[in-house]
């Protein structure tokens, strides 16, 4: 992924609210399985990471990415953002 694609993802997904929350309980096999079902229904999703959460949000982010097959857009503060191109029928046209 390009910077001009990294940049317009970051756009786009800056008012977006963050659709998960990572927890204490870390990243699951339930956890990863719903986030993909969302990222493919979705493309780009916003994760929160907790306070209480023992992962640290670039390493979650890298774990997360590499278990859904997505990619790490931004990692800001407690923030995720990924984005996976959908199978069909893809909304988000990158640059």
């Amino acid at each position: 992924m390009t910077s001009k694609q990294r940049a317009f993802l970051r756009k786009l997904a800056s008012n977006m609210p963050a659709i998960f929350q990572l927890g204490k309980n870390g990243v699951t096999g339930v956890f990863v399985s719903e986030l993909d079902n969302a990222i493919e229904a979705r493309e780009l999703i916003k994760i929160h990471v907790l306070e209480n959460s023992d992962e640290d949000a670039k390493e979650a982010a890298r774990e997360i990415a590499s278990r859904t097959n997505s990619e790490v857009v931004q990692v800001m503060g407690g923030k995720i953002t990924l984005f996976r191109k959908r199978k069909e029928k893809s909304k988000i046209d990158l640059p």
